[in-house]
């Protein structure tokens, strides 16, 4: 009957503190993503981009694009997720917030922060700044 007890223990710390403890953890040790407000210097509009690792989306998947107005996308990513089984989610975890990023950049929309903070996403992200200021000027 100990050992029992001892597996219990251990099934509880693997699949119920762990998921819960870790991403905090790892978020206060800054780890994970990183916020970049962006503007659309057409409509005027502002909106929040991310770079950096996805916890939201490894622990919520599909939800994560469907509650940022991606329709497409979260359809797309609830199939690749049910026919991998999950798999998909792990995966996508680490690129979502660059291509979520870089959707925003192709509908117009630049970084808005102070230069370093737009030079890190930028690099981050894959955008040249050079060009991707060039174009908020023109716009």
């Amino acid at each position: 009957m100990g050992e029992a007890s001892i597996w219990h223990g251990a099934i509880v710390l693997i699949f119920i503190v762990l998921p819960i403890v870790l991403p905090i953890v790892l978020k206060l040790c800054g780890v994970g993503a990183k916020r970049i407000m962006m503007k659309n210097h057409v409509t005027g509009q502002l909106k929040s981009g991310f770079y950096g690792y996805s916890w939201t989306y490894l622990l919520f998947g599909f939800w994560v694009p469907l509650i940022r107005g991606e329709l497409g996308v979260a359809a797309l990513h609830l199939l690749f997720s049910l026919v991998t089984m999950g798999l998909w989610q792990l995966i996508v975890s680490f690129l979502y917030n660059k291509q979520y990023t870089n959707r925003l950049i192709e509908k117009g929309f630049r970084f808005s922060e102070t230069l370093e903070k737009n030079q890190l996403a930028a690099a981050s992200v894959g955008v040249d700044l050079a060009i991707h200021q060039g174009h908020a000027a023109q716009a």
